[in-house]
């Protein structure tokens, strides 16, 4: 597919899906300066008649290079706009044009393959016309870039910080538990650079693989689901800790045959856990009360491990969560997204669980 049929094909509807509309706010083959000549941008998104990105279009079978990263870079420097977006049809790459004091550059903050793009909501949340027009979208993309450094530094320092994290511990408590306390800071530290990656990831990775199989779903031998509960009607006390995990659809039949979530890595005990569907679906939408947390060896699936997902690529320490007996629910009123979710293991109480609006009410 050549560049036009992309545009036409593709492109527009990605345009359509984050509001920006042609013409009303969008101006095909905007006229910019670059390399001491005039090239035209293919999709210029406008407010109050200033351009405040640019969307650069490629052929489906044009793989995107360095020198279209560059090219898109320049546009965006010599027009003093803010954001940008190269692609293909088939990837996507998302660009923010950052000034430090007297410096100025424009950085990569996300590349996403196109089936990967319902995973991906905060960095599309930054490109839609609202965040823009809102000032939104720098939120969003400063929080990624944050993010980033502290990975950075997390990794880079990972055996001084565990040092001195032991260190605090061991004059607070005991010198008896420093050595335990710097493994278990070790731990902790590569944790949360997971966590970071499932979040900021610019391959559009990082996440845990959700069960149900990377072929394409499976479907379930039995249904675990009681029935439909109100989130008010749930049992239990306010400050009572609730697990959040997302998931495709695709990992819904693991849930519901096997009464259980995997395989994951938990960090703390909690109470509940809670549900969060990916893709169209975009809610909180189902719930249980934990009975244990096993090894995945333990956790007596309903068929092996292998039809859920890579089983070579399981860690050793991830686990699956039991449920009690009759305590999985669907939502009758699922927690719709707004524009925080959670792309990892997030935790959250009961209360807000109950209380919440949105997901934003959650986290």
């Amino acid at each position: 597919m050549d560049e036009a049929n992309t545009k036409a094909a593709v492109l527009r509807d990605f345009l359509e899906f984050l509001d920006w509309q042609i013409p009303q706010n969008t101006q095909l083959e905007y006229s910019v300066e670059a390399f001491g000549q005039t090239y035209k941008v293919d999709y210029a998104l406008v407010l109050d008649g200033t351009p405040v990105a640019f969307l650069e279009a490629k052929g489906a079978d044009t793989s995107l290079t360095h020198d279209h990263e560059e090219q898109l870079s320049s546009y965006m420097m010599n027009r003093n706009v803010n954001y940008g977006i190269l692609s293909n049809g088939k990837q996507y790459r998302f660009f923010q044009r950052r000034v430090d004091a007297s410096n100025v550059d424009v950085q990569l903050v996300g590349d996403v393959n196109l089936e990967d793009l319902p995973n991906r909501l905060a960095v599309l949340k930054a490109y839609e016309k609202d965040a823009i027009k809102s000032g939104e979208s720098g939120k969003i993309l400063g929080r990624i870039n944050d993010l980033r450094e502290a990975r950075r530094t997390l990794k880079a320092d990972k055996d001084d910080l565990a040092v001195e994290l032991s260190n605090t511990l061991a004059d607070e408590v005991s010198n008896s538990i420093s050595s335990l306390a710097e493994t278990q800071a070790k731990e902790m530290i590569d944790r949360l650079v997971e966590d970071i990656d499932s979040e900021i990831d610019a391959d559009g990775g990082g996440a845990d693989e959700p069960v149900g199989g990377g072929s394409g779903g499976i479907e379930p031998t039995g249904n675990h689901i009681v029935g439909t509960i109100r989130r008010a009607e749930i049992d239990g006390n306010d400050d009572a800790k609730v697990a959040v995990f997302p998931t495709k659809e695709s990992g819904l039949p693991f849930l519901k045959e096997n009464n259980a979530w995997g395989f994951v890595r938990v960090g703390s005990e909690f109470d509940y856990v809670a549900m969060y569907v990916t893709g169209d679906v975009r809610r909180v939408k189902y719930f249980a009360k934990v009975d244990d947390v096993v090894p995945t060896e333990e956790a007596e699936l309903s068929r092996p491990i292998e039809e859920y997902a890579d089983g070579a690529k399981i860690a050793e320490d991830k686990m699956v969560i039991r449920f009690e007996p009759e305590s999985l629910y669907e939502l009758e009123d699922p927690v719709p997204y707004e524009s925080k979710y959670p792309q990892g293991l997030r935790y959250t109480t009961l209360g807000a669980l109950r209380s919440a609006e949105t997901t934003d009410d959650m986290f």
